[in-house]
């Protein structure tokens, strides 16, 4: 052992400085090409931001903590597309603050599995998913279906997004409040 690395080993503040700093470089290797990449900073063709309903949905769905189980990732699996279909793409993703990638999921990627059934299947899902899909370890959400949605802050949602690259129009941030009235959490 050379007497370099000797000191590094013995001084654990040096240690930890040039783990730091390896841990940095390796980093920064990985995450700043992505930002050149249009792959991962384009929306893919006819991609449209989160209507009023689809965006209060979101909501409760970080709420609730589904992405947990149903992150959204890029999962180019044989297994995987042969089951739920295409793989996510970065592109589909643009227009989500916060992302809800993740490293893990137990269901499906709800982006993928949203035109695969009803919304009758999914309202007996969110109610009591054993009732569908016999294996599911999901806990039910029955209060969603009484819950009422609040238009109180979806129209600051809006116009926060707008900022952050999201294509809404005036009057898309102005009729959002109608688009949700009357609504459950359910329905969203």
């Amino acid at each position: 052992m050379t007497d370099t690395h000797k000191k590094i080993e013995k001084n654990i503040g040096l240690m930890i400085f040039l783990i730091i700093i390896v841990i940095s470089v390796g980093g920064l290797v990985q995450i700043v090409p992505l930002f050149f990449m249009h792959t991962t900073t384009e929306p893919v063709a006819g991609l449209k931001p989160y209507t009023a309903l689809q965006l209060s949905g979101r909501d409760i769905y970080i709420r609730e903590g589904c992405y947990v189980c149903h992150s959204q990732m890029i999962r180019p699996f044989r297994a995987e597309t042969e089951r739920y279909g295409h793989y996510s793409l970065a592109g589909e993703f643009v227009y989500d603050h916060p992302f809800q990638w993740g490293s893990k999921r137990t269901g499906p990627d709800l982006h993928r599995v949203g035109g695969r059934y009803s919304d009758e299947w999914h309202r007996v899902h969110l109610i009591n998913p054993r009732d569908v899909v016999p294996e599911s370890i999901m806990p039910g959400y029955p209060w969603l279906e009484t819950t009422s949605l609040d238009a109180g802050n979806i129209q600051t949602k809006m116009r926060t997004l707008r900022k952050l690259g999201a294509p809404y129009t005036d009057e898309e941030i102005e009729k959002a409040p109608k688009d949700i009235e009357g609504k459950t959490e359910m329905d969203a």
